[in-house]
């Protein structure tokens, strides 16, 4: 769909929108740094601060609350060679207590150690690398190195998919963790302290700001690049040790993999848009520049989808990142069973657990009406059903 104006330096791409979340977005438009303006993607709902689903170009100013605390979280895949065919006779519930095995999936859970896989060594080593020369301080988490390669809790998941062709992918949801939790923390306070310090007035104290120039904004771009770096590892770490567990199983081997999106959907980066060069910061959404590919997941038992950008000046070269929720984890529980759940996912492999009862896809907007409403952001590549779903827990 076209955009609307929803107020004053404010595209909005939803078609199915809360007040809550319009309200959030003009105070974030309302910014004095903004430029051009703020666009409000599809999937679009409330968060910490700034909606989630909103694009926010800014010039010379970071706002460390509107990336969020999941620095660098998003989206990996693999398409394989593989056809369904190819792995009619592939136990499905082995291969996600393999997968469940070897890589750690609640928040608090880390690995037990670090050479299990000898392709981890060197992503450990870019790390460590990365964070002298940037002189990242990671003394708040001394323990980064065993949380690489671990999936975290909430909507974090890991699936085993279907395309149109029926083509085999392997698909994963994850981000910074623990590590990029405590960075974003850290910056945050620093600029809600600073915007204090300087009597600067805000609609929201989680619109707090850090102005190019500064030592903080200096240090934040710095951990912040660090967080954003750990992310994509994590999800490539992830991703080999899945597919590691996947060709075991299908009795072939890495091979199969013939290519791989891995795309952020919380990050910042410098971009230039409307003339000007802007700290362009994604908060649930996906780069889609003209030819960039990105994947749009959907909720746990629907679709996902496989994007190419159109490159939209007003949607910011920008497309959304999920179905956003409809209702609140609290919300979902008083309003859905297990038994609800076990409905949805039939036909998919997962482990039939209460704890995911707050994950339904009822709780969340429809992929369908998401993808609608993006139609002159992106153009689909593939549709995607899952088989199998690991959930974080």
């Amino acid at each position: 769909m076209p955009p609307t104006g929803a107020g004053t330096r404010l595209l909005n791409w939803a078609s199915a929108i809360e007040d809550a979340t319009l309200e959030q977005a003009r105070r974030t438009a309302a910014m004095p740094f903004i430029h051009p303006h703020v666009a409000l993607m599809p999937d679009a709902h409330p968060g910490m601060g700034s909606a989630v689903g909103t694009v926010i170009p800014t010039l010379r100013a970071v706002i460390p609350a509107a990336v969020g605390v999941d620095i660098g979280c998003g989206m990996i895949g693999v398409e394989t060679t593989l056809s369904h065919s190819d792995i009619a006779d592939l136990d499905l519930a082995q291969l996600r207590q393999d997968v469940e095995r070897v890589i750690p999936l609640s928040p608090g859970n880390y690995n037990g150690h670090l050479d299990r896989f000898e392709f981890t060594a060197a992503k450990i080593a870019e790390l460590e690398e990365l964070a002298a020369k940037s002189g990242v301080d990671l003394s708040h988490s001394p323990k980064w190195r065993q949380q690489l390669g671990s999936l975290g809790g909430g909507n974090h998941f890991i699936e085993l998919c279907l395309d149109e062709r029926d083509r085999v992918w392997l698909f994963l949801h994850s981000g910074s963790r623990g590590v990029g939790n405590k960075i974003a923390k850290k910056h945050i306070a620093v600029a809600q302290k600073m915007c204090e310090k300087w009597w600067i007035q805000l609609p929201d104290r989680d619109l707090a700001y850090l102005a190019q120039g500064t030592p903080e904004f200096d240090r934040y771009i710095a951990d912040l690049t660090w967080a954003q770096r750990f992310a994509y590892l994590n999800r490539a770490e992830m991703m080999d040790r899945f597919l590691h567990q996947f060709v075991h199983r299908a009795g072939t081997d890495t091979s199969v993999e013939s290519d791989r999106i891995n795309c952020h959907h919380n990050y910042t980066r410098p971009e230039k848009h409307a003339g000007k060069d802007v700290w362009l910061t994604r908060k649930g959404a996906v780069h889609a520049a003209e030819g960039v590919r990105a994947i749009i997941p959907g909720s746990m038992g629907t679709r996902s989808y496989v994007v190419e950008g159109k490159g939209s000046a007003s949607g910011l070269h920008s497309a959304p990142h999920g179905a956003g929720r409809r209702f609140s984890r609290a919300e979902a529980r008083k309003r859905y069973t297990q038994d609800d759940l076990r409905e949805r996912m039939v036909g998919i492999e997962y482990r039939d657990s209460a704890e995911f009862i707050d994950e339904i896809p009822d709780a969340y907007k429809s992929i369908d009406v998401v993808m609608e409403d993006a139609r002159d952001l992106v153009t689909v590549l593939h549709e995607l059903r899952q088989i199998m779903n690991v959930k974080g827990t």
